[in-house]
Parts: structure tokens; sequence; C-alpha cells
């Protein structure tokens, strides 16, 4: 059964030939990769065009077109039923297409890869630990993949719509529960991986986490947890605005902060030890600045997207 690796582009000059290197070094090559360039204008189409001549690459221009409606024309255009899906600016380790496309048996099954930070220097090993589960803390039954390392056949794409064009991001959240809504089964591939940084600045993290959020809203999803976000940090500015502190709720927040914090800190200590003391010691002290910058980011975002919802009234997934 024939293969396809498809991609979206834009403006990824600087990245893009670490990707297509990283195709060129699989193990099991795709019968034919498919990627859909959204306007490009900074050289990324000549760089895939140069690597057109060692790899079975087609490009589709689409200007203008989000990331959804890139990866739907590509795996339109593509002509494999077993698809895998990556995204620019990232590194695929050399297994990476041959673990998944081992384990797509059935037209069921989707095939839910691996994703892990490759930072580099001591701001981005800190923000790695803050915002990226490692694939040991994966629960296998309850992850939804990225579309950044996953993996499925044309049929299960075709059968849910493909990806939703009426989201700019949380487009692969709403696609996988569609997925499980029509009852495919995710299949955990922890030896999948795709490396990718993390974001090198702190407005850029913002940017990231305000837009993440801002499609959970456009999307209504998990109302619960940005519920619970506001929830908390209410209950922190009730705490901040005591003239005279109650010991039992200062105790009680220390708890719940060194609950919160747990997993970025169990992170950092494994990988921030790659710099020298001091950028170990900086590293640490940003892990709760990052915490808070990232909530603060989702609770502006959430209510942006639900007022977009509100005014634009999107299609009904669920």
């Amino acid at each position: 059964m024939s293969t396809a690796l498809v991609a979206t582009v834009l403006n990824e000059v600087e990245t893009i030939g670490r990707l297509l290197d990283s195709i060129l070094a699989q193990t099991l090559l795709p019968d034919e990769v498919v990627i859909c360039d959204g306007g490009s204008t900074d050289g990324t189409l000549e760089v895939l065009e140069a690597y057109a001549r060692r790899l079975p690459l087609r490009v589709i221009r689409a200007p203008g077109s989000s990331i959804a409606a890139g990866r739907n024309r590509a795996i339109e255009s593509a002509r494999a039923e077993r698809i895998a899906v990556t995204d620019a600016g990232v590194r695929l380790d050399p297994g990476w297409f041959a673990a998944l496309m081992g384990a797509l048996d059935e037209p069921q099954t989707v095939a839910a890869g691996a994703f892990v930070p490759e930072p580099v220097g001591w701001f981005e090993r800190a923000l790695a630990a803050v915002t990226l589960p490692s694939p040991e803390e994966v629960a296998p039954g309850r992850f939804l993949p990225s579309s950044r390392s996953v993996a499925y056949h044309r049929s299960a794409w075709a059968a849910v719509g493909g990806y939703p064009e009426w989201l700019d991001y949380c487009e692969d959240v709403v696609f996988d529960l569609k997925l499980l809504a029509a009852g495919y089964r995710f299949r955990w591939v922890p030896q999948a991986v795709v490396y990718f940084r993390p974001r090198p600045s702190i407005p850029a993290f913002f940017r990231q986490y305000f837009n993440y959020a801002r499609g959970d809203g456009k999307a209504g999803l998990w109302a619960e947890r940005h519920a619970v976000r506001y929830g908390a940090y209410s209950w922190l500015g009730c705490w901040l605005a005591r003239g005279r502190r109650n010991p039992g709720m200062t105790a009680a927040l220390g708890l719940a902060a060194a609950f919160y914090l747990r997993r970025p800190l169990t992170r950092y200590l494994k990988v921030g030890r790659e710099g020298s003391p001091a950028e170990f010691i900086a590293g640490l002290g940003l892990i709760p600045v990052l915490r808070f910058i990232g909530d603060l980011a989702k609770m502006v975002g959430y209510p942006a997207g639900l007022y977009w919802r509100w005014r634009y009234r999107p299609p009904r997934w669920r």
C-alpha cells in the first residue's frame, strides 16, 4: 500500500532544510512527499525546488491558506492511502516514518507519534520544561496526537471531513476529537519522534499560548479547564488583596503552587543542568514566571475566542 508524507509551510527558509534533510535520512522513505506552501516570499520555494531532485517531492502553492486548508490540499493531492503528517520547523527522527507506518495495521487505527523539545540555551530549556510533557508522562489512552507527528489512512481523514478550515489554531484537536467520535482508535507510538525548538522569547511564547487559547474559545473546547484557571487566579487575587493573611489559606496556596509546579520542576532537573550553574539557577527561577505568563496568555486568549465564536457562529462539529 502506497505511503505519503504531507506538511504545510509558510516562510520557513531558515528551517525547511532541516526538515527535508531529516526526510532524506529516514530508514523508510515515503512514496511521495507533498508540501503545501501558503504563500512564502522568503526563498522557501527555491529550497523546496532544490530538494525536489532528491525527494519524490511535489509542492502545491495555495497563497493565503491556513494550516488546516493547507493540510487538506496536500492530502487531496496525495495519491497514497497511508498518510503521515508533520509540520515545518521540525526535525524527524530517522525511524519516525517507519514507526508510524508500522503502526497503521488497519484503517480504523490512527498512529500517534511523539514530539520532543530540542532547546537551544537556558531560556528554551526552562520553557520546554514548563510547556512540554515528556513521552514518559503520556497516558496512551488519553493522548490527542499533534499533527506534527501523526499518521492515518486517507479514508479516516475523509470520513470526518478533513481538518476544519474555519479554525486557525487547535484544528488538529478538533480533527482528533472527530476521529474519536467516529470510532477510530489512537495507537501511541513513542518511538516515532519529532524534534522541535521551543519559542525563543517571552513575547513569542505569549503569542503562542494566546493563539492556542483563542482557538479553544473558537472551537468551544475545554471550558471546564479554563474555568478552573480563572477560579484559581481569583483565589490568588483574594489572598493578595487581604491585609491580614489567613494562615490556613496561605498554607493551602503554597501546597497548590507546589503541586502545580511539580512537573515542570521535575522535567527541568533532568535537562537544566546542560548549561552552566548560573544558567541552571536562572532557568529554575524562570519556571514559575513562565507558568504565570502562559496562564495569563490563556486567560486573555480564551475570551477573545469566545467572542469570535459568538460573532461568527462557526459550524457545529460535535
